[in-house]
């Protein structure tokens, strides 16, 4: 059962990691070339539509997995040591980064009048959120995959390394 356990956050903590890659080095580049109110729009659709069930199972489920898994594996070094840091790791670096810092900066600009606002407001708004948001998201990309690869050495330790 500990195994399922770990095949199940090694898939959610890959499928994150590869959220916030991807998100890294395409959508932000591609947003980045928008003018300021499209890249406004854009964003706030986005912020919008990624909350849906299946981003919350994943986001979620990671958050909630890394920590039971790792605690399945007490006493089984060093699995147990991979799995308690990609825990901290995601806990802190993804999870705890997206509460205290992505996510009011979208509920901020979520509130934000693209449309009944001008086009001084519009670039200030652009300029007090895009590199910001960009900042943090990167800081949850390297968190992520720093994530998965310790649940990666967790699933080979446990595989392939006898005790």
């Amino acid at each position: 059962m500990t195994t399922v356990f770990l095949l199940i956050t090694a898939v959610l903590t890959a499928l994150i990691a590869g959220l916030f890659y991807a998100y890294s080095c395409s959508v932000v580049l591609g947003l980045g070339k928008l003018s300021d109110a499209e890249y406004l729009k854009s964003m706030q659709s986005i912020n919008r539509e990624i909350l849906n069930p299946v981003f919350f199972m994943s986001f979620m489920g990671t958050a909630v997995l890394l920590p039971v898994t790792t605690f399945l594996f007490r006493g089984e070094q060093p699995a147990f040591l991979f799995l308690l840091l990609a825990s901290v790791a995601y806990l802190i670096g993804v999870f705890g980064v997206t509460v205290a810092g992505n996510v009011p900066m979208n509920d901020m600009l979520d509130k934000f009048d693209v449309n009944g606002s001008t086009a001084d407001a519009i670039s200030e708004m652009r300029g007090n959120f895009e590199n910001r948001w960009n900042f943090l998201n990167n800081i949850r990309t390297v968190f992520s995959v720093i994530s998965i690869v310790l649940v990666i050495c967790a699933c080979i330790w446990n595989r392939y390394i006898p005790e």
